[in-house]
């Protein structure tokens, strides 16, 4: 079941999405003159899953990510001035400028990262929501990871435990068919994943990943039954990255022809055509969203240019415990 649209919440989901499509696309053009360095992992054609999903999370909800979490941190609530201060390596950035792009990681927001080791980002949620259970307070924690993570000993290991101990946590893996250049049905000898997460016993269904409204609708039900000591809970979604895997990627695994029809399915286009058939949007809307969305990339490419390099003799800082300011 869908959950109600109205004007607001339509024109909410929408300007979420654009939000985090506009601000990869900038990126884009900052790593190609050098003004971002390192990685760079794109979320475009995703956004529905970071923003559905978010949408169902309270303030003291943790979240944990994937390397390819610029979306997810937007959609979370780290400002767009702090993430793209630490892509330029500034110390005004969210992790100091130390993390980059992989490594984005916000305390504020229960954001906690942002990991580039696959399947990493599994156990430190399971720990998390441990943690909650342990406190009695009544708060989940969501993982998203992607379907190459099926594949590691971190994902059984999670699953088994987070079942075991009924652990309040949402595991959301983002199927977009690719682990890199790897297919699916190339690295596993069962793609369909929601087996693998109904063995540990646990609910466990798959979303059209390209859809903003079944993917909140999912993510509602699911955190809902998680909040009401339900124990963990597992969503596929089917999405489509529509870039490459990273900048360095020669994208040699994958035909045009398949590319261009997931686009046909894209999630803005899709999203923005409901919200005109409702009449909660026209052009004049879409314009005024456009504006307001540039208008804040703008002004955090900005604050990152005018930010400031962390000194040489801080090299050695934060090797071993040291308090942030």
């Amino acid at each position: 079941m869908k959950p109600q649209l109205d004007q607001d919440h339509g024109r909410h989901l929408y300007r979420e999405m654009l939000r985090i499509r506009r601000f990869e696309e900038r990126c884009v053009e900052l790593y190609s003159v050098e003004k971002i360095r390192g990685f760079l992992h794109l979320y475009i054609g995703e956004e529905a899953v970071a923003v559905g999903v978010m949408q169902t999370l309270g303030l003291e909800d943790a979240v944990v990510a994937t390397y390819r979490e610029h979306g997810h941190a937007l959609a979370r609530g780290v400002t767009a001035d702090s993430i793209m201060a630490e892509m330029f390596g500034k110390l005004e950035g969210c992790s100091r400028g130390r993390g980059g792009s992989m490594h984005l990681f916000d305390a504020r927001t229960r954001f906690y990262g942002g990991n580039a080791i696959v399947g990493g980002g599994l156990p430190i949620a399971v720990g998390l929501a441990l943690a909650d259970k342990l406190q009695e307070r009544e708060h989940a924690t969501v993982c998203f990871f992607g379907e190459g993570a099926v594949a590691e000993g971190e994902f059984h290991e999670s699953l088994n435990l987070a079942a075991l101990w009924d652990l309040p946590v949402l595991f959301c893996c983002e199927n977009n068919l690719y682990a890199m250049g790897t297919a699916l049905e190339r690295s596993e000898s069962e793609i369909e994943l929601t087996l693998k997460a109904a063995s540990y016993e646990m609910p466990a269904w798959s979303v059209d990943g390209m859809d903003v409204l079944a993917v909140e609708a999912a993510a509602h039900r699911a955190v809902e039954a998680i909040r009401a000591g339900g124990g963990p809970y597992f969503l596929e979604m089917r999405t489509y990255r529509f870039r490459a895997h990273s900048m360095y990627d020669p994208e040699l695994y994958r035909d045009k022809s398949e590319v261009a029809a997931w686009k046909q399915r894209d999630p803005l286009v899709l999203f923005e055509r409901q919200l005109r058939e409702f009449a909660f949007i026209d052009d004049a809307a879409v314009a005024a969203v456009e504006a307001e969305v540039a208008d804040e990339i703008d002004a955090a490419v900005e604050f990152a240019e005018a930010g400031t390099l962390e000194p040489i003799e801080d090299l050695t800082r934060f090797v071993y415990h040291e308090s942030t300011p």
